[in-house]
Order: C-alpha cells, then sequence, then structure tokens
C-alpha cells in the first residue's frame, strides 16, 4: 500500500502572489501556516509503517517543495499532474482531493494523510486495509452547523445518487484521521459523477464543493468500509496544554495523533511550535531515507 500526503507552505512567496492574484480572500492562516513538522511525519511513516511501498508528496509547484526532501525516495506529484488545467491555480484542498486517484502509478491501497497527521507507534497493514476493505469508523449525521459540514453532506449526497439510492436526511463522516481509499472505487466514482465533481471545484473552499470523505462513503455504502476506528488522539492547539501535547507524543497511547491548527496568538503559536519540535526530535530524532 502507499501513502498520499498533501501539503502546501503558506510562507511560501510565490505560493502567496499567487493566492492575491487569483482569491480575494484573506489568507487563513490556521490553513495555510506551516509548523515545520513535515519531516517527523515522513520519520513516522519509516519507523512505525515499513510496510508501505511508496510515499507520493502532492504540492502545487516546485517551490513549495521542503529542500530537505530525497526525490530518489518521495515521488513528488504537482497540481498540474493530477488536476485538469482549467482549474488550477487551486487554495482549496477539495479539488485536490477530488483528483489523488490519478497520480501515477499509485496502488490500488492508499492511504491519505494531512500534513498534520502522525504514525507514533507501530502499525500493521491490517490497521488500514483487511481483504480488500478499508478500515475506519463511520458515524451518521444529521445537524449542518458550518461550511464544512454543509461539503460533507453534499458528498454523500452525491454518493448515494451515485449508487441509485434514495436521498437522506443523514450524512456521514469518516473518522477525522488518516483515509484509507481504493483506488479503483475512486476511479468507480470519478466516471459516475465526473460532471458533478467538476461542476463543485472552486479555487477557495465554498458550500457547494465536495470532499474525499465522498469516496469513503461511495466505499461504506457499496460494503468496501470495515466500520471500527483506527486507533487516534485528536489534538486541537487552540486548547491542549502544552504539557499534555509533549507528554503524549514522548509516550504515546495511540497509534495516531492529529494535531490540528487554530487560529493562535503569536504567543501561544512559538510555545507550542517549540514544545511539538522538542518532543518529535525526542521520538524520532534520525534522519528518515525520505530526507536529504
Amino acid at each position: 500500500m502507499d501513502i498520499v500526503i498533501t501539503y502546501v507552505n503558506g510562507l511560501d512567496p510565490e505560493w502567496q502572489k499567487l493566492y492575491e492574484q487569483y482569491t480575494s480572500t484573506p489568507i487563513l492562516e490556521k490553513r495555510f501556516r506551516d509548523w515545520g513538522t513535515l519531516k517527523y511525519l515522513f520519520r513516522g511513516i519509516q519507523t512505525n509503517m515499513p510496510f508501505i511501498r511508496k510515499v507520493h508528496l502532492v504540492v502545487s509547484s516546485e517551490s513549495q517543495i521542503p529542500e530537505w526532501i530525497n526525490r530518489d525516495e518521495v515521488n513528488v506529484v504537482l497540481h498540474s499532474d493530477i488536476i485538469p488545467e482549467e482549474y488550477l491555480p487551486t487554495f482549496n484542498c477539495n479539488p485536490i482531493e477530488m483528483h489523488l486517484h490519478r497520480i501515477k502509478d499509485l496502488d490500488e491501497e492508499f492511504i491519505y494523510f494531512n500534513d498534520d497527521i502522525f504514525p507514533m507507534k507501530r502499525c500493521q497493514p491490517s490497521d488500514f486495509f483487511r481483504g480488500g476493505k478499508g478500515v475506519i469508523r463511520m458515524t451518521r449525521h444529521l445537524f449542518v452547523f458550518d461550511m464544512f459540514k454543509q461539503i460533507c453532506r453534499n458528498s454523500t449526497r452525491v454518493a448515494r445518487q451515485a449508487l441509485g439510492l434514495r436521498s437522506s436526511m443523514w450524512f456521514l463522516r469518516p473518522q477525522h484521521i488518516c483515509a484509507p481509499m481504493l483506488k479503483s472505487v475512486c476511479e468507480e466514482l470519478y466516471a459516475k459523477v465526473e460532471p458533478t465533481i467538476r461542476s463543485s471545484i472552486s479555487r477557495v473552499r465554498m458550500g457547494n464543493n465536495l470532499n474525499q470523505y465522498m469516496f469513503t462513503d461511495y466505499a461504506f455504502l457499496k460494503g468496501r468500509i470495515i466500520n471500527e476506528p483506527i486507533s487516534k488522539k485528536h489534538f486541537s492547539v487552540g486548547i491542549v496544554s502544552a504539557k499534555k501535547l509533549r507528554q503524549f507524543i514522548v509516550n504515546p497511547t495511540h497509534k495516531m495523533a492529529c494535531v490540528n491548527d487554530v487560529q493562535l496568538t503569536e504567543e501561544r503559536y512559538a510555545e507550542l511550535h517549540a514544545i511539538l519540535h522538542d518532543a518529535f526530535q525526542e521520538v524520532f530524532p534520525e534522519k528518515s531515507k525520505f530526507e536529504i
């Protein structure tokens, strides 16, 4: 199986220039801030997921590739390699997620990671796939309070329509962690609803978007998902204490961690940035093969 990681460095001047040129939306710091922890995700993969065949890093352009990336070991994928030209540049994760299955030489079984997810304990292939099925907790939800949940509702609706199922008041949400995905299932759904996907694409996030949950919902409704949780701990940097965050990283109780960014004061950001780097460096002190 493979891993696909999407990454953006909001501090890149070339990226910032394009953002200002193509959008009228202020840069949302919590969505594009680079904590400098990507190398620890790669070190976690090497240490705790040695069964991974290949890692694909998806970025918008050459200027977004970290200088330490070893391109002999990491397959760097540009947005232009997988996303139709008319939708580029994009500053919205949703169109990117719609096209991950188009990565060249992607394995049938792949795990989609955001760059804020870290393998903290030894994992097994069966944590993510068993018998040609993905493994992840799926839950049903009814109420929509924000744009993100509206996008989740849109995604479930399209997945149900593609299978000829009646509409439902409920929508599905996979567990907020790395997502096990099946390339053939993604291709099948994309082929069925391509016009709908294309009509939903926007340069910045909007309420009519679809997200990668659509593919997981479709797989679940087809019986290709085992509804069991991936072992994970979720931290919001807005509320977690620095002590508790460090404690978990150094002595993890779950296999995966998600360190979710939110709006922070400069002082709070500086404190947590230092804690994260110090703790990760203690746990993963050696360079991985993915680093020069």
